[in-house]
């Protein structure tokens, strides 16, 4: 039987991702539909998300499925020692489709390996996001009216960011160019920047967040430095206010310029940006809705054409 999981965006073709984005702006047109009515969805949370887990089950819900799940793995047999393998093998024999996000990279393919239910990955450790790079993407199509040839600029910690990582990958297909710009400490990982050269995707490393760069960029992607990713809390102090963006360092921007954040932020986008034209994060936290009822549609088989005839 074909496995639908959705582990990684380097899974999905050029048509395929633009295939997806149909979809979600189909959504966005009507959000609430029955597709998905008698299905069950298990949301398995072993790390903390708010925007992730609650745009996912308001999704489902929206779609007429149910959700089944957990957001503490406190409350599991996990916490007894239960292995993840038997955890997805017993929450498999109860839904359709599991979505999961855990602290460990790779435990999405495992997941998949061993699951009867097909698994969209929720984000594991520092490694994918597959879902927030598709509503990232739809962000970026809405606001420019295209993924072609887009000068982006990723800031912040590129080293466990695992939204940029999968963003980098998915925009292969688009000809971009990237703007690198981290401490030495988090600087984007080697094998990322193969990946660039092996798909030849043009980028540029700094360590300054300068206005001369912000001024060339399309997309201005920011992140937050994550303490959860830290072994060494010096480390973390060090680096955690190195780069904030205030709102007169846009003054002599591009006028289609946006601002994305993956969010939660903490100190890197101070609040007075939030009243900028660029600011665009909560909109796009908006658009996680849409982007993930297609991706639970398509992970289960519903297809665009099925939607299409669903508005009729």
């Amino acid at each position: 039987m074909e496995n639908r999981s959705l582990v990684t965006i380097a899974d999905h073709s050029k048509e395929k991702i633009l295939y997806l984005l149909e979809m979600a702006k189909q959504f966005e047109l009507k959000p609430n539909r029955r597709l998905l009515d008698g299905r069950i969805v298990a949301t398995l949370f072993f790390e903390p998300s708010t925007r992730t887990r609650l745009s996912f089950e308001t999704a489902a819900n929206r779609l007429g499925a149910r959700v089944i799940g957990f957001s503490d793995p406190k409350a599991t047999s996990s916490s007894k020692g239960e292995t993840l393998k038997d955890t997805i093998k017993m929450v498999s024999n109860y839904a359709d489709i599991i979505v999961m996000r855990h602290y460990l990279e790779g435990a999405a393919r495992y997941a998949s390996e061993v699951s009867d239910a097909p698994i969209v990955n929720a984000g594991d450790g520092a490694n994918q996001h597959p879902s927030q790079t598709m509503l990232d993407l739809y962000s970026i199509y809405k606001t420019q009216g295209t993924l072609e040839n887009l000068n982006i600029c990723l800031v912040g910690d590129l080293k466990y960011g695992r939204t940029v990582h999968s963003l980098l990958m998915a925009m292969r297909h688009f000809n971009p160019t990237f703007f690198f710009i981290a401490p030495e400490e988090l600087k984007m990982p080697e094998e990322y920047k193969l990946y660039c050269k092996k798909h030849g995707i043009k980028y540029f490393e700094s360590t300054e967040f300068s206005e001369e760069l912000i001024n060339k960029a399309d997309i201005l992607y920011m992140t937050r430095v994550q303490r959860e990713r830290f072994t060494d809390l010096m480390e973390y102090e060090r680096v955690k206010n190195v780069y904030i963006l205030r709102a007169k360092m846009l003054e002599n921007t591009k006028p289609n310029l946006r601002i994305l954040h993956p969010l939660p932020r903490v100190n890197e986008i101070a609040y007075d940006v939030d009243d900028t034209p660029q600011a665009y994060y909560f909109q796009q936290a908006k658009n996680g809705l849409y982007a993930r009822e297609a991706i639970l549609c398509d992970v289960l088989g519903i297809t665009l054409q099925d939607i299409i005839e669903d508005n009729e």
